[in-house]
């Protein structure tokens, strides 16, 4: 289905850069798929587009080249310790491809990456924005947020009314290129920007990618629903290091990525429950993250019981072949003319756009049938 760009905003961040890398390493065989979902059996007949079809670009605000990124990957564990020499020719293709993030916002902003976009996307069939940046604050509510024309007259009136992530999604569907907000940030999660979407037959998918403590809850919320058992409270706590850690020690960023997490319960369950997610950050913890929950449920007689539960992962490499999955599939997308949000695609994420199951195996089932239709 020809060349598709994939344009990472967050570039040369971990998830980015184990993404490029990964694609990179299974091209060349030197790496098996595990974890690509679109890589299973029942993607075969989806003509999804093929990990040598991917061309990376991206924005990032820090200018730490991509081969030394990996290197630092290499050295927290992350990335093989073999893996970035057999791969430094991609990585600084990839890197070639890379532009500064553009300062302030407004149209001046937007002009800089539709102009960034558009020559990116020269030579190329499809582009697809992926949002692999930091978390943001949820979004103050703003008039020129209801309707594709209040925010045209905000911005032509010269103000920034748009977070940076939603600034991204305006200027992707501006440029042409679909757009996949991997964050919990606010992203095309805009009245104004569904409606450009759709006015410009430009598929989206978000928000927030399901990748450790979250896949979890998706998978057990629906078991104590369908066995009738009466879930109390689910509480959770997370420690992190990195980058992402650092981030989500600002209250503000956690209250976003929590917002996300509580929706996989509450849409599972059916009800609001007692208890929240505490996020520690833990700068010695690098890359990994550990996840411990508590859930208080109730069964027959009303006799009270207990499951805790430890998850222990690496960030990056759970992440960053959803990226890639998510990249095929939202190219297909743009091929097929896929316009607005795609339900199908919430298998991959804790606050899915669109209207469509919440449990893990529904979602699976929904992904499926849509890549092969």
């Amino acid at each position: 289905m020809g060349k598709i760009g994939v344009w990472l905003i967050g570039a040369r961040g971990s998830v980015a850069t184990t993404a490029i890398a990964g694609a990179a390493a299974m091209r060349a065989g030197l790496a098996a798929r595990t974890g690509c979902v679109t890589e299973q059996p029942d993607f075969a007949g989806a003509e999804l587009p093929g990990l040598g079809d991917l061309v990376f670009g991206g924005h990032d605000v820090v200018d730490t080249p991509l081969v030394k990124r990996a290197e630092h990957l290499v050295a927290a564990g992350v990335l093989p310790a073999t893996l970035p020499g057999p791969v430094a020719a991609d990585l600084e293709a990839a890197e070639a491809r890379l532009r500064p993030a553009p300062d302030g916002g407004g149209r001046a902003a937007i002009d800089r990456v539709v102009a960034d976009l558009t020559a990116f996307g020269e030579g190329l069939d499809h582009v697809v924005v992926v949002n692999v940046s930091s978390t943001e604050p949820p979004c103050a509510p703003h008039p020129a947020h209801a309707s594709l024309t209040a925010l045209e007259a905000a911005l032509d009136a010269g103000e920034d009314v748009l977070p940076a992530s939603a600034l991204y999604a305006y200027a992707a569907f501006r440029a042409g290129c679909g757009f996949v907000d991997f964050t919990p940030s606010t992203g095309a999660r805009l009245p104004a920007l569904d409606e450009l979407a759709r006015e410009t037959g430009l598929p989206y998918a978000g928000r927030d990618g399901k990748t450790g403590e979250t896949l979890l809850r998706a998978v057990l919320a629906p078991m104590f629903a369908q066995r009738a058992l009466n879930v109390l409270a689910w509480s959770g706590t997370n420690l992190l290091g990195g980058g992402d850690g650092a981030t989500l020690a600002d209250p503000g960023a956690a209250s976003s990525k929590n917002a996300s997490k509580q929706q996989v319960l509450e849409q599972n369950l059916g009800h609001p429950v007692d208890g929240e997610v505490h996020i520690d950050y833990v700068p010695a913890l690098g890359d990994w993250k550990t996840a411990w929950d508590h859930v208080l449920f109730e069964g027959f007689l009303g006799t009270r019981m207990t499951l805790q539960l430890t998850w222990q992962g690496c960030d990056s490499a759970l992440a960053a072949p959803l990226v890639l999955d998510l990249a095929r599939l939202t190219g297909k997308a743009c091929r097929d003319g896929v316009a607005g949000p795609v339900a199908e695609f919430g298998f991959f994420f804790k606050d899915p756009v669109g209207d469509g199951p919440h449990d893990l195996a529904s979602q699976y089932a929904a992904l499926r049938e849509w890549a092969n239709r």
